[in-house]
């Protein structure tokens, strides 16, 4: 805090605010392992929507309970069935047509998808899973026809091998579709906070419209219980608001006239009335969905290694195919040729490893949202799990950016409690941050009468009978009160630390003296000690004196401390930590920080719950509690975590099965079937999701006990 012995000095102007503009993304890889449409319209799809997932499991779920009754009939008259349940199929007349036609109608209803998603891949010239799939579910069609119609050598066909195989493979679909839908319903939630209706206020009473009727400008009341239409600030009431969805703080904020408060808010106690200041897409809330559907869109490092591996093991499975065709083939088992290439085909489909980093990511990015926490650029989350310092803007992110009565010294026969109540009442009709910070501070607030500021030397005010004076060093010169020596003592070592110092008068006499300083967070202790104990280094930047950030560096604790730095000059010191090799986590407020932000290896800011477009931050809090930063990198640690066991698992599943599925074992009676193939295949799928689905026990604003 700048040192100010003057009480009546000039109100700080406002600091600019950051500009709005939002980045949107568009990227043409899909949320899906980087595949596009699944068949033009029922595909893993990309940005397009955030209901788009929904719309997709609804289609693989019609086709496969419309697919699985289509295969009753075929699996009813396959030999398999028959010897399983005891009775004899029947195989001549009309019954001999009933699989191949049925088969066919499941092969072309419940295979679209797959083959026209096979289709869009060729063109791409990115084949992988779609292409797997509907290479496997072709040659097991052709080769069943073959054999019905006696074209082959073989007379075995694969008609209840082939439906059931389309019908897994839509199980699987639905299933995750359904996973990515519900991860992706951070959208929806976030939408659903928008009440349909305001009541506006009018010149006549008030009125009910829909919310897009709403312009800047309007007033609006916002009842108990009821949610803020739209970002705007309170005129008039006051009562206290419930921002967990914005921020992710779990108590009730007190808001009054001139606050601001946020669309989607819920008054928990009292009316309000709020004039409108933004509307529609330049909302807050609006904002928090443009970051949501950017982060779960946007292609992280691991992404880009799961699209390498899914391409790898295309090559690799279609290589398997071959192999196994040709090898069965010389052997003279046309029949077991085709199956198990088929089986390869299948079990080989890179399904799990699409799935295992989209659904992490989205996964994260829904629980880091409802917590506060925005992720704009992935990398940047990726990397926080390797900061080795994190570096805090001082001023509004490790203290309140206003003053506080920090400490009080009463003169000899004074109580400290009575000599503030006096300088409260003195300082009750002052607007400025001082004075109430000194009301603030007093358990009591006694009526005064005659209240006069007097420029460059304090205020003056008649409280309980006597005459109150509060000002500066120079009230005391222009008074030529004394300075009693126990009061003095303090008032030193006060202002060697950076404080404001204001002394207290009753008449002539001086009765105590007041400290006041800008409040350190309590929460940013914690977040100090926190990081300590997980090995990473933490400084502190500002533009304040030397003395006064020292004393705030020691009272918190941190390793260093860069003093009396302008702001332009911010991004260089966090240039000179890069230069020493250390990796750089800048917090700050997105404001005076921006070129700082952007310098470091991980840009957060701090506190933009009304601004989420911080253009310089790869990562926005919400909230303006520093713990919170102890949440990203708890966040970053266990995605990367999860999106580990999902690739080794996937791709480990993949090299392990092909193989087997190949009948490198056959010869010691370990044999894969097709439909044997297709079930593993969905199981690993399954597994992948419900690992994903692990991370949503996360909590990040609980203390991570782990240690780097």
């Amino acid at each position: 805090m700048q040192q100010a012995h003057e009480h009546e000095h000039a109100q700080p102007q406002p600091q600019p605010q950051p500009q709005t503009q939002t980045q949107t993304q568009t990227q043409d890889h899909g949320v899906h392992g980087g595949h596009e449409e699944h068949g033009g319209h029922v595909g893993h799809g990309g940005h397009g929507g955030h209901g788009g997932h929904g719309d997709h499991a609804a289609v693989f779920k019609r086709k496969f309970w419309l697919s699985l009754l289509i295969s009753i009939p075929v699996v009813a008259l396959s030999p398999m069935a028959a010897d399983l349940l005891g009775y004899d199929a029947p195989h001549g007349g009309p019954a001999r047509w009933i699989p191949p036609l049925l088969g066919t109608v499941v092969f072309v209803y419940g295979g679209w998808p797959f083959l026209t998603g096979a289709v869009d891949e060729l063109r791409g010239r990115r084949p992988g899973m779609m292409t797997l799939i509907a290479t496997a579910i072709s040659v097991a069609f052709v080769a069943s026809w073959a054999a019905t119609l006696e074209l082959a050598s073989h007379r075995l066909d694969f008609w209840w091998e082939l439906v059931l195989l389309v019908d897994i493979m839509l199980l699987g679909h639905w299933l995750e579709m359904r996973a990515l839908g519900a991860a992706s319903g951070a959208l929806d939630a976030l939408a659903a906070l928008l009440p349909d209706e305001a009541e506006r206020v009018t010149p006549g009473g008030v009125e009910k419209v829909a919310v897009g009727a709403l312009a800047v400008g309007d007033v609006v009341l916002v009842r108990p219980g009821g949610r803020v239409p739209a970002d705007g600030t309170v005129v008039e009431g006051t009562g206290e608001f419930d921002e967990s969805m914005i921020t992710g703080e779990s108590r009730p904020v007190a808001r009054g006239v001139g606050d601001r408060v946020v669309a989607g808010t819920v008054a928990t106690d009292t009316a309000v009335r709020v004039r409108v200041t933004a509307v529609g897409e330049e909302t807050a809330l609006a904002g928090i969905q443009r970051l949501v559907a950017d982060a779960q869109a946007s292609k992280s490092r691991a992404q880009v290694l799961a699209d390498k591996a899914a391409a790898l093991l295309f090559y690799y499975a279609m290589g398997a195919g071959l192999i196994t065709m040709l090898v069965w083939s010389i052997l003279g088992n046309g029949a077991s040729a085709i199956e198990k290439t088929v089986t390869v085909l299948v079990i080989a489909c890179p399904h799990a490893l699409g799935l295992a980093i989209p659904l992490v990511v989205a996964i994260s990015t829904e629980l880091a949202a409802r917590q506060g926490i925005l992720v704009k650029d992935r990398v940047a989350l990726e990397r926080m799990r390797d900061t080795s310092v994190v570096l805090f803007d001082k001023t509004g992110t490790l203290t309140e950016g206003k003053p506080a009565v920090s400490a009080v010294v009463a003169a000899p026969g004074w109580d400290s409690d009575r000599m503030l109540a006096l300088a409260a009442g003195a300082e009750n009709d002052s607007e400025h941050p001082l004075a109430r910070a000194i009301v603030d501070a007093a358990s009591e607030t006694p009526a005064a009468e005659d209240f006069r500021s007097i420029p460059a030397l304090g205020v003056e005010a008649t409280v309980d009978g006597l005459r109150v004076r509060v000002g500066g060093p120079r009230l005391l010169t222009t008074s030529g009160a004394a300075e009693p020596e126990k009061v003095a003592e303090s008032t030193r070592q006060w202002a060697e630390r950076g404080a404001t110092v204001l002394h207290v008068l009753a008449g002539d006499e001086v009765i105590g003296a007041l400290a006041l300083e800008d409040a350190v967070r309590p929460e940013s202790r914690q977040a100090v000690r926190e990081l300590h104990d997980a090995g990473v280094r933490v400084g502190m930047i500002t533009g304040d004196a030397r003395n006064v950030a020292e004393a705030v560096g020691k009272d918190l604790g941190v390793d260093e401390v860069f003093a009396e730095v302008l702001p332009q000059d911010k991004d260089a010191k966090v240039a000179e930590l890069q230069a020493r090799g250390l990796r750089v986590a800048m917090v700050g407020d997105g404001v005076n920080d921006a070129p700082a932000l952007a310098r470091a290896d991980v840009g957060i800011a701090i506190g933009a719950g009304t601004d989420v477009a911080v253009q310089s931050a790869g990562v926005v809090l919400a909230s303006d509690d520093p713990r919170a930063v102890l949440g990203v990198r708890k966040l970053s640690i266990a995605v990367r975590r999860k999106m580990i066991q999902n690739l080794v698992w996937a791709a480990g599943y993949n090299v392990i099965t092909v193989p087997l599925a190949a009948g490198a074992l056959a010869w010691a009676g370990i044999d894969l079937s097709m439909e044997v193939g297709a079930v593993l295949m969905s199981l690993s799928t399954v597994v992948v999701a419900l690992n994903a689905q692990l991370l949503r026990r996360l909590d990040l604003r609980e203390p991570d006990p782990a240690k780097r």
